[in-house]
């Protein structure tokens, strides 16, 4: 048993170990395919303001990272250039294309985690090689240089000119690349280009360098991934305690409610408000005299006095006495008509607006039906009672577990 122990012991520690990768992904990134499109701008390095230089610039490439860390692309860069003369301050663009073969370096990839799946700012570091082709360079014929002035050309202004546009081209740069795995990304690039002398087509023995800044937008697709772990499967036998279920009574308490005659004595307030017609008021209130019915029956002996009242804010002492009056007659016809009390048991009284048993003046247009006698009335007493509620207690059982260990592939 202490072999096994020790070997339950040692798998839930690998489980632990490798917990923190559970956080990560099982797969790693393997490789992708991308589109991309840049846009910004280039200058042709000569002894002239960089200012006068700038013309803008467009790319289109194509490319595949083999690993997280290594790709390739076509890259197409073409548009304008321009050069001049500064000491004449006149200048001229030309047409070109440049196709290249790049290897792109993914510094973040090669220095950072190789495990994370990606990362928010990626640096790339780029070279490659390629052809230029440039054309179009009418603007320095047009700038009307004598025969002294114009410098040796390797293609294009005059009649019977060496027409040698193509040159080679030499390539490094940067890039600045958002999170690498998502479909759609955006980049910054900057690349020195080392073309020949060709390329502007003035020639001075020396070769020629065009920089460059571009905006990026890149469509990423066709990712593969392979799995960053393999699983082993390790059992473990052991003892240890488990619930189980048992059963037992349990006393409890529960309110019931009873009920009981005692003597007491009764009063229910009905009240009235101003209406074309009291008794029509009188009908809308059934609730109030069916309640005070219903407390009635239950007494076999009570006598009960129904006394109509009347506000002294509304109306004269006799129209006060008047519907008060009948506001008790109608309330006292309604519980021997239409609740079947016994009339002999019931007094009927009227106040007018003498007596105001309330504070607040409209209350005071109101009915009290009151009396004593012997009443059937509600209580609660508290009840015992047994529940049988199911608890749970321990008991030491054999198990075997199965644990799944990751450990890194190769």
């Amino acid at each position: 048993m202490m072999k096994s122990k020790g070997l339950f012991l040692t798998a839930a520690l690998s489980v632990l170990m490798v917990g923190t990768a559970q956080a990560q992904n099982d797969k790693v990134l393997k490789s992708y395919s991308f589109v991309e499109a840049q846009g910004g701008i280039q200058f042709t390095s000569t002894n002239a303001p960089i200012d006068k230089l700038i013309t803008p610039t467009a790319a289109l490439s194509f490319g595949h990272y083999f690993s997280p860390a290594v790709g390739a692309r076509l890259h197409v860069n073409a548009w304008q250039a321009k050069s001049g003369f500064a000491d004449m301050d006149k200048y001229y663009k030309w047409k070109y294309i440049t196709p290249d073969l790049d290897i792109l370096l993914n510094l973040t990839k090669v220095f950072g985690d190789k495990y994370k799946a990606d990362h928010f700012l990626n640096v790339i570091l780029l070279g490659g090689v390629g052809l230029n082709y440039a054309w179009d360079n009418k603007e320095l014929k047009d700038l009307g240089l004598s025969d002294s002035q114009m410098p040796p050309l390797a293609w294009g202004v005059k009649d019977g000119q060496k027409d040698n546009r193509l040159s080679h081209n030499l390539r490094a740069g940067l890039r600045l690349e958002t999170d690498i795995t998502k479909p759609i990304g955006v980049s910054l690039e900057v690349n020195a280009n080392s073309l020949s002398d060709r390329f502007n087509s003035k020639t001075n023995d020396a070769d020629d360098w065009q920089f460059s800044a571009m905006l990026g937008l890149s469509v990423r697709f066709n990712h593969k991934y392979k799995d960053r772990y393999i699983y082993k499967t390790v059992e473990v036998i052991d003892t240890v305690e488990v619930d189980e279920p048992e059963v037992i009574k349990v006393k409890k308490t529960r309110p019931v409610v009873k009920e009981k005659m005692e003597k007491t004595k009764m009063q229910k307030a009905i009240f009235f408000k101003i209406a074309e017609s009291d008794a029509d008021v009188a009908s809308g209130i059934n609730a109030a005299i069916k309640e005070a019915a219903e407390l009635m029956k239950t007494s076999d002996d009570a006598v009960i006095t129904v006394t109509g009242y009347a506000d002294k804010g509304t109306g004269s002492a006799a129209g006060n006495k008047k519907f008060a009056k009948k506001r008790a007659q109608d309330v006292a016809r309604k519980l021997t008509d239409e609740y079947g009390l016994d009339k002999g048991r019931i007094t009927v009284d009227s106040k007018g607006d003498t007596v105001q048993p309330f504070e607040d003046n409209d209350k005071n247009r109101c009915v009290i039906v009151e009396g004593d006698g012997t009443f059937r009335i509600q209580y609660t007493v508290e009840e015992e009672y047994e529940e049988e509620q199911t608890i749970t207690k321990k008991v030491k059982k054999a198990v075997t577990r199965q644990f799944q260990v990751k450990e890194e592939a190769e």
